[in-house]
């Protein structure tokens, strides 16, 4: 079982309308629109992708993390280092 699974219909459905975005994205440049029309799709199919991985993330900690830290040991140091590098990629991004 996955942290995400509480939330996978949710996580589906996001991904799916952002799959729609950025292909309205890709229609707009085949049919020349305003560049900054453009940039501001892309601004907002990043925004919602980010939304996305906050959950995803959340789920993670709430889950894998959460029993990682009840069993103690390498597996919870395993799991905190991840935690903090997926963390850091996204700060990142």
């Amino acid at each position: 079982m996955h942290g995400y699974d509480d939330d996978k219909a949710k996580v589906i459905a996001r991904l799916r309308r952002i799959e729609g975005q950025v292909h309205a994205i890709t229609q707009m440049v085949e049919d020349d629109k305003y560049c900054i029309d453009v940039l501001t799709q892309i601004s907002a199919s990043n925004s919602a992708l980010k939304s996305v991985a906050l959950i995803l993330l959340d789920d993670h900690l709430n889950h894998c993390v959460r029993q990682a830290a009840v069993q103690g040991g390498e597996v919870a140091d395993s799991k905190l280092e991840e935690a903090s590098a997926a963390i850091s990629r996204l700060v990142r991004s």
